[in-house]
């Protein structure tokens, strides 16, 4: 190996010109990149909008990636407290925006996987990272607001202990660094390998070393909270290969505050490596470490694959091309730029969760902590990729719907991943990280996921391993491992509803959540009961659709609530409404009383019309005083007691329920409320105040709505339709994948459209009117144009 000096400068933010330009004449060979840009040159540069920094007070460990590309496996970003860890594997950690000091660089962000840390320092060798409290203490540094600067695809920051300038970019497996020093002869990169951080859990083992051609390589398995509570011992690994362009002057090892100088490697908890350089003032260094979850010589090829070439400057280029590509397939346009901000960086969200577990070969690591190989295809390709993903629980409301309209070959790919889990262990898994189980919250709604996406026509995948993949998941209870969730599944198919249950030896998911498990059960059974139909599996149907009906056997018509039930058929004593944990998992009977998505006219007729209206209304006005959630209290469940929490998945979809009960105009009214008021442009007020984002849910949530599309049924009915709302865009453009629909592009647009005119007068399609707030999902994948005509005065029907 060589050591390359580079001496590269760009501008923070090149025009899209200028990137198709720079990706031509440098002739970069990755297609895709080059098309990106090519295809971008004749609009905005929608990444403009996009402000990493939002929401990022009491955020989650993915949240504040920004050197990550769409879906990718390297996500290199700052932390500021991230090897604190997390206790419980939920809560928030990583990168807070109130804090002042940064104490590395982690290369790996995923819900449960977190690690291989790099930070740049000068002067006294320090290898510990120090407190929050005593940025002096170890390798951190206090920063300025104003010298970090955070987009897609970039982000940099000046370390102010040490005179550093920080940067991150990356390719889909490959995270670059680039540091700039100045003049001293103690200029030092740490490589912290063998140290907990941000949802990794503690570290079981770790290995960091220098090759004789310099490639700094090792790895650090973890033991995740969420994987030894749904998986016992099973373990999450993360492998790297690093090339840096400079030779150092000098190497060692460490283990927190003991050095080894001249040692090349170490083993075991806490292993880091270091390498001392002299710099001259303004002299940058640059790291790119190819990452893998299966192996040292998996990271090196994706490292030779993705990048041998390839400088910093020419990946952040590709990066921002690639971010406005995915990004550009939606365009809004609107005179309200906080309105266009909130949109694409909600956009931004969706598509930075759930990254690559699969390497550049196919490799992939498997539920049994083996090895595993996707097929390849003529040209020796992956047929797909595999990805982590944290749990599905919601998704239904906000990402899935929101993959099958703009990124389907993603909700392809997300299918095809589900099943590899499936094939390999024999149940499907809401969360998987490394394919280890990661349910999260003890139940699973993966069925439903891969039936909307069969309604939707994405259907390149194996049919029948999902869908017996689904059957087994909605039904089966024999042998049930915690990983799969729903271990009451057995008492609900044998009640017709999951009997209430005051204590019992075992996990809170197998006793705790009988209300909320039941409307849940009820849901995907729905879904998958419809897929059956589809299929011709008549006696499927007839066994799913009376389970779909599970819903009614818990509602009580006395005080109209859904309300837990003991096997005997009697009601719980003692309830009380507001109240979590007894019967309903992050919720209560006020939110989960409108869990009857698949059947919403079915729960307005007995609610009654009119009352259901009164009610539904009044819960909002009521809970907008809370700002639709916790009110601003910085915290994940501030709104677990309230009538409607926004921060929280159960009740996502009731905003949208005024489209059944023939009162759109609350729809329109609540809808617009929640996405001026919830949510904001600002690093506390972003979605809510430090309310859960779950890798990109209630960004997803803002983009659909916005748009003034939704499904309460998350697309699950054998020929779904959107729901319509009142859009925030004058004019949007969606951007079809003409591999799965027809159209080339969905065009929305809204007349005489501002704050005041909310409400919509008329629709129309193609020019032809609609009677009712609802469009088919095929008409909108078939390409056209929704008109709405906006008014200021309610008008429920056409």
């Amino acid at each position: 190996m060589s050591y390359t000096y580079l001496i590269s400068s760009v501008c923070r933010r090149p025009t899209i010109q200028q990137i198709a330009l720079f990706l031509v004449t440098t002739l970069i060979p990755v297609a895709i990149f080059f098309n990106c840009a090519l295809a971008q040159t004749n609009q905005t540069d929608v990444s403009s909008f996009v402000d990493p920094h939002i929401g990022t007070a009491h955020c989650r460990w993915f949240h504040f990636t920004p050197g990550a590309i769409p879906f990718g496996m390297a996500k290199p970003a700052p932390s500021t407290n991230g090897h604190y860890g997390n206790n419980s594997g939920w809560e928030a950690v990583g990168y807070d925006f109130r804090h002042e000091s940064i104490e590395g660089f982690a290369n790996f962000h995923e819900f449960q996987i977190g690690g291989i840390v790099f930070a740049p320092i000068n002067g006294k060798l320090q290898t510990i990272p120090g407190k929050l409290e005593n940025t002096m203490e170890g390798y951190r540094s206090a920063f300025d607001r104003k010298d970090e600067h955070a987009t897609t695809g970039y982000y940099s920051v000046v370390l102010k202990e040490y005179g550093i300038k920080a940067e991150l970019t990356s390719t889909e497996r490959v995270a670059f660094h680039r540091y700039t020093f100045p003049e001293g002869r103690e200029s030092h990169i740490l490589f912290d390998i063998g140290n907990r951080q941000g949802e990794s859990g503690r570290v079981k083992d770790a290995k960091v070393y220098i090759t004789p051609d310099g490639r700094i390589e090792g790895f650090v398995t973890t033991l995740p909270e969420y994987v030894q509570k749904y998986q016992p011992g099973a373990e999450v690994s993360m492998y790297f290969s690093a090339v840096v362009d400079k030779k150092p002057e000098a190497v060692g090892v460490f283990k927190g505050n003991e050095q080894q100088a001249g040692k090349t490697e170490i083993v075991g908890e806490g292993s880091g490596l270091y390498l001392t350089f002299s710099t001259k003032a303004n002299e940058s260094i640059t790291i790119k470490a190819g990452l893998s979850y299966t192996s040292i010589e998996n990271a090196r090829l994706n490292l030779q694959t993705e990048a041998p070439a390839l400088t910093f400057d020419q990946a952040k280029m590709q990066a921002l091309a690639k971010w406005n590509a995915y990004l550009g397939r939606i365009q809004v346009e609107t005179p309200n730029k906080q309105d266009k901000v909130k949109f694409y960086t909600g956009l931004y969200h969706a598509l930075l969760g759930r990254g690559l577990a699969s390497d550049v070969n196919g490799a992939y690591p498997k539920n049994d902590g083996t090895i595993g190989q996707i097929p390849l295809d003529k040209n020796k390709r992956p047929l797909h990729h595999h990805y982590n993903t944290d749990a599905i629980w919601g998704a239904f409301w906000n990402l899935t719907q929101l993959w099958a309209l703009a990124y389907p070959e993603y909700y392809s790919e997300f299918v095809k991943s589900q099943l590899l889990v499936y094939k390999d262990a024999g149940w499907l898994g809401d969360g998987i990280a490394n394919s280890r189980y990661v349910s999260g919250v003890g139940t699973n709604f993966v069925s439903l996921t891969l039936a909307s996406a069969y309604m939707c026509g994405i259907r390149d995948f194996d049919v029948n391993m999902a869908y017996e993949a689904s059957l087994k998941n909605e039904i089966d209870g024999n042998n049930r491992p915690r990983g799969a969730g729903k271990l009451d599944v057995e008492r609900f198919v044998t009640y017709g509803f999951v009997n209430h249950l005051d204590t019992m030896a075992a996990p809170d998911e197998a006793w705790r959540f009988s209300g909320s498990h039941t409307l849940e059960y009820a849901f995907s059974s729905f879904a998958v009961a419809q897929w059956a139909k589809l299929l011709g599996k008549e006696n499927d149907y007839a066994k799913l659709m009376p389970l779909s009906k599970a819903w009614e056997k818990i509602y009580d018509p006395q005080i109209q609530f859904m309300r837990p039930k003991y096997a005997n058929g009697k009601f719980i004593d003692n309830f009380k409404p507001t109240q979590v944990w007894r019967g309903f998992q992050e919720g209560n009977a006020w939110q989960y009383t409108f869990y009857v998505p698949h059947e919403p006219e079915s729960l307005v007729a007995k609610v009654g019309k009119e009352r259901f209206n009164a009610r539904l209304d009044s819960i909002f006005t009521v809970s907008q005083k809370a700002v639709f959630g916790g009110g601003k209290t910085i915290d994940a469940f501030a709104g677990l007691e309230g009538l409607y929490n926004h921060g929280n998945q159960p009740n996502l979809h009731i905003s949208w329920l005024f489209n059944y009960s023939e009162k759109p105009s609350l729809t329109q009214k609540w809808v617009r409320a929640i996405c001026n008021e919830f949510y904001g442009t600002e690093p506390v007020h972003g979605y809510g105040y430090g309310q859960d984002e779950d890798q990109g849910q209630l960004g997803a949530w803002y983009v659909m709505a916005s748009m003034g599309l939704f499904d309460v049924k998350g697309l699950t009915e054998t020929t779904p339709s959107f729901g319509i709302g009142s859009p925030l865009f004058d004019r949007i453009v969606i951007k079809l994948n003409n591999k799965y629909y027809k159209g080339k592009q969905f065009v929305i647009e809204s007349r005489n459209n501002n704050k005041e005119n909310l409400y919509v007068q008329s629709f129309s399609l193609n020019g032809k009117k609609l009677a009712t707030p609802f469009i088919p999902f095929s008409s909108v994948t078939n390409g056209g144009t929704l008109l709405l005509q906006m008014g200021n005065k309610p008008k429920d029907k056409q």
